[in-house]
């Protein structure tokens, strides 16, 4: 097939092109992105790597990435995009492959705790309009039974000093937070 490699059908790189009009290809592997991550220690893969594995488009490594932890470690604050001589918008793309690896069922199995803490961040937010700590960690708590007592002497101190509310904090405009919710499913579930 002539052209460019983002336009093979159904590869991973025309994938994220597409769901977040960012290119890989614009990287050419000078490391800074990898250097300035405050979490590249903690990833199995440097954000560089993650990056090339996409580039090559080979079946293996894109599993490789989607399977990473890295994906789920990326705090999206920026500094990779700050640095970058190309400006390719690394945040974006994590996002996206962390998307992608859920829909494939290739998640990391560290990167299952994440999730729960993800979707128990969100799931008040959809209803409320902004986050529900004590909700938050319930819910939390819930999703992942074997921490129901971490950190449970806390709860009382953050309580009395006000920390937290018995009750969620109702904003205005509830109903188009829940609509903006409900575009990304509706978007999410055409890919």
């Amino acid at each position: 097939m002539e052209g460019h490699p983002e336009d093979q059908d159904q590869s991973l790189m025309s994938r994220v092109r597409e769901g977040t009009g960012e290119s890989a290809y614009k990287c050419y592997q000078c490391g800074k992105c990898s250097a300035g991550c405050p979490l590249a220690l903690e990833m199995d893969y440097p954000p560089s790597q993650i990056l090339r594995m996409i580039q090559l488009g080979l079946p293996g490594l894109e599993e490789k990435a989607l399977g990473s932890l890295s994906i789920w470690l990326c705090l999206a604050c920026e500094t990779c995009v700050a640095r970058c001589p190309k400006e390719v918008d690394l945040p974006k793309i994590m996002d996206f492959l962390r998307q992608e690896s859920l829909r494939r069922g290739l998640t990391h199995p560290t990167a299952k705790n994440i999730i729960k803490f993800h979707r128990a961040f969100l799931d008040p937010v959809k209803y409320t309009g902004r986050a529900f700590e004590v909700g938050l960690i319930a819910d939390y708590k819930a999703r992942n039974p074997i921490s129901a007592f971490q950190d449970v002497l806390i709860a009382p101190k953050m309580f009395f000093k006000g920390k937290l509310s018995l009750a969620p904090h109702m904003i205005k405009g509830r109903g188009e937070i829940g609509r903006i919710f409900e575009r990304a499913m509706k978007k999410e579930s055409k890919k």
